[in-house]
């Protein structure tokens, strides 16, 4: 049996349509590829969901246990984000 990990940090990335469209798609390869080539992947898992239902807000991402939600983001700002955390 493998061993079943539980991260410090979850990162929920919405990839629903709207949040697509408007970069959530393209913040989410991003993320992935930078957890993986960091030593942070043990740390913060990325999870990807359909919708938050805050459409209205796209894109949209949650980090967790924090409680930090940001909308309208850009891929900067979510790395901030990330770097804060990862302290």
């Amino acid at each position: 049996m493998s061993k079943f990990c539980i991260p410090e940090h979850v990162i929920y990335i919405c990839t629903g349509s709207k949040c697509s469209k408007r970069g959530g798609k393209e913040c989410y390869k991003t993320l992935k590829s930078f957890l993986k080539d960091s030593k942070l992947r043990d740390k913060i898992e990325l999870v990807r969901i359909e919708c938050t239902d805050r459409c209205k807000f796209a894109p949209v991402l949650n980090f967790q246990p924090d409680n930090i939600w940001l909308k309208e983001y850009s891929e900067k700002e979510v790395l901030t984000v990330l770097s804060d955390i990862a302290k």
